[in-house]
This record gives C-alpha cells, structure tokens and sequence, in this order.
C-alpha cells in the first residue's frame, strides 16, 4: 500500500512518451500522488494489491498543461459563477488537461475581482477537475490598434498602484499579458519579473527596438504568436519587424501558439517550429465557451457583458470577420493539428503541451514530464488522439478503459 493507504496505480503496455523519450513498450507506476517508476516491459517489482490498467497499446504522456484559456462547455471563466469556473475546468480536463491557468478578459474592476475570487474558490474543489495551478490575466493594458475581441471600454496603459494592488490582493496570478509599449509598460515588466509573475506581451503594436526592451525588462513570453499584434510594417521606405517577427529573431522569448489549424495556417505553424523548435513553443486552445460544443453562435467573455461571436470552420470570429473572437479547440484538438497537419514527430508535439509551458511557468520541477518523484498527471489516448485516461496528482478522474 502506498503511504496514503491506497493501491499503487501500475499503467502497462503503452507506448510511453515521457517527452524526451519513447519506450516503445513500457508504463509508469503510482504511489500516492507521485510517480514512483517510469519503465520499459514490465515494472521492476510487482506488489500485491497493486492496481493494474492495460493501456492496450495507448499513449501515455504527462497530462497536457493549458495556459491561455477563456472557458469550455458553454462555460466562460468570466459568468461569475463558482459553476462556471468548474464547467470550463471539467471541459478540459475531459480533452486531457491535467493542469490549468483559467484567463480573463479586459472587463470592470467590480467583475475582475468576483472572478478572480470564485477561481480560488475553485482551486478547493477537485472532484473532475484538473489542478488550477493560478491564473492569467489577459488585459487591460493593451494596445487599442491591437485590440482583437477584447473590450475597447476597458482598455488603458499600466498603472501600477492598480497593478501591484491587484498582485497583492490575488497573489495566485501567475501570468499577465501586457502591450510593452504603453508607457508604464517596461515597469509592469520589471515588477511582474521581481514577483514570480510571467510577463507577456500581447495586443502590442510594438516594433522590434520595442519587442528588445521588453524582454530585456522581464518580458518572457509572447501571447498567441500572429494573433493580435503588429507585423512587418513599412515607415517612409524602411521595413520594421513587429512583435510577430520579433518573438521568432529573439532566441530568449518562448512563444505561445494556437494550434486549431485555424487562427494560423499549417505553414505557418511549420515556419514557427522550425525557427522556435519544441522547447520554446507552448500549444494553446486560448479557447472561450464554445469549446467542445457543436453551436453556430456563442459570446466570449461573460453572457452579462461579453461580445457575441460566429462558430464557423472551426473557429470563433467576431460578427464582422474582421479578427477572431476566441479559440474552440480543445488539447487533445492541438497535439492533432501538430502531429497531422504541421508532421511533427508525436513526442515533440507532447512536449509543447507539457514540458514547455510547465518551464515557461516554472513549475517543470514537478509537472510537465513522466519521471520519478514527480506529480503522477497523465494522460493516455490512442492514435487519433482520442482521450483514454486522465490522471490528476494520483487520482483517476476519467477513464474509459476496463480493468
């Protein structure tokens, strides 16, 4: 028996990508909330009472880690309800999200706040739900020309008696998008670093001298690469990168990408692989309620104050089709795009679901990789990337394999 006096967990017979290896046979065994062995063939002592689940050939990998969502299920982190945060959560984990950073969006102060309490609320509850390992907060310190579907009425620069009010209130935020360029925004950087806070720039409409100070000020992500920020620009003659090229020149800054197939074309995703490569691309849904529902019509953001959006081919657009409004895919959605449309190796693709954002967020010591001593959070699914299992800190939390 472990030493919570339950059964170990053995997990047999899988292709076991852990993700910087393949066993082409092999399983990771359980004790308590942590994995106690990785192996290939059989497990290197065999106890009684052990619990054991033939994965039938299946893919076991580190249960995917979902940074940048908005909502799931007809759930929006925004309705202000302790039932919705949990919805969303559930949504996930039910497409292989074992971890979790639910978004906001640019919103009144009055609705950031009740969010941002249900939330921690929810981080209490773990009954279906993955681990909700802090929150992102996306906005209000944005670039109105890159505004996308974010509120145009709640938008401003850094200010930061607010901001650092708002770090002392909450202090499980563990990401905030900002647009560098606004003046105050190289300070937000500086006190986001000092913090333990994952500084990231977004909605900017930055150039590169811009995109370089910033991460020279603590800024260490880019926010949905190609969605919502400048480009090549041309200015009496001379060309100037934007925050798109700039994330791709700048070897330090790892990138967030959205990986429906949508937001960016399979070519496109093939340019940014080859240039960034797997340890410094984190895949995201950035995802709004309609993910993992089949409707034509949805809101992202709260159904009191939020915006209405068209589903159509795969993706949310705002009703105007000028940009989109939010992503539908779901994780297990992602590592499909990656693997069969952009033909990266599996392995690789795992690792921008799990290794990568687990060290961009630094929590890589416990999550984001199969070894011993680590958080046991897997994920088994077959080869079409069909959900079989999910495991959250030891605990099965679906499963849809018979002993």
């Amino acid at each position: 028996m472990s030493p919570a006096g339950e059964r170990r967990i053995v997990l047999s017979n899988a292709r076991v990508v852990t993700p910087f290896r393949t066993i082409p046979r092999g399983g990771v065994a359980v004790e308590g909330a942590r994995i106690a062995e990785v192996f290939s063939g059989e497990p290197g002592q065999r106890r009684e009472g052990d619990r054991r689940i033939d994965l039938g050939g299946r893919t076991l990998a580190p249960g995917f880690i979902e940074i940048h969502t908005h909502g799931a299920g007809g759930h929006d982190f925004m309705d202000g309800t302790l039932e919705a945060v949990l919805g969303a959560c559930r949504t996930h984990l039910r497409h292989g999200v074992t971890s979790i950073y639910p978004s906001t969006l640019t919103c009144t102060d009055q609705e950031l706040t009740r969010n941002l309490e249900l939330i921690h609320a929810a981080m209490d509850v773990q009954e279906g739900m993955p681990e909700i390992l802090g929150v992102h907060l996306e906005g209000p310190y944005f670039s109105p020309a890159q505004k996308g579907a974010q509120d145009p009425r709640y938008l401003r620069n850094p200010d930061r008696r607010e901001y650092l009010g708002i770090l002392e209130r909450f202090e499980f935020i563990r990401r905030w998008t900002v647009a560098p360029e606004l003046p105050g925004g190289l300070g937000m950087g500086r006190d986001l670093a000092e913090r333990g806070v994952v500084a990231s720039i977004g909605h900017s409409n930055a150039v590169y001298e811009e995109v370089l100070a910033a991460f020279e000020n603590g800024y260490t992500l880019v926010t949905h690469l190609f969605n919502g920020m400048s480009r090549l620009v041309r200015k009496n003659a001379f060309m100037y990168p934007g925050v798109a090229e700039s994330a791709l020149a700048i070897d330090g800054l790892a990138v967030e990408v959205i990986a429906d197939g949508r937001h960016l074309p399979a070519s496109l995703l093939k340019l940014i692989y080859k240039v960034k490569g797997s340890g410094a691309i984190c895949l995201t849904s950035d995802s709004m309620r309609a993910a993992g529902l089949d409707v034509k019509e949805s809101i992202i953001g709260s159904l009191a104050n939020g915006q209405r959006v068209v589903i159509e081919d795969g993706v949310a657009f705002m009703p105007d089709r000028t940009s989109f409004g939010g992503g539908i895919a779901t994780a297990d959605r992602l590592i499909r795009t990656m693997v069969q449309q952009v033909e990266v190796p599996l392995p690789e693709a795992v690792r921008m679901l799990t290794h990568t954002p687990a060290r961009v967020m630094g929590v890589d010591g416990r999550k984001g990789s199969l070894a011993a001593g680590k958080d046991a959070d897997l994920v088994a699914f077959d080869g079409d990337i069909r959900i079989a299992l999910v495991m959250v800190g030891g605990q099965i939390r679906l499963e849809a394999i018979a002993d």
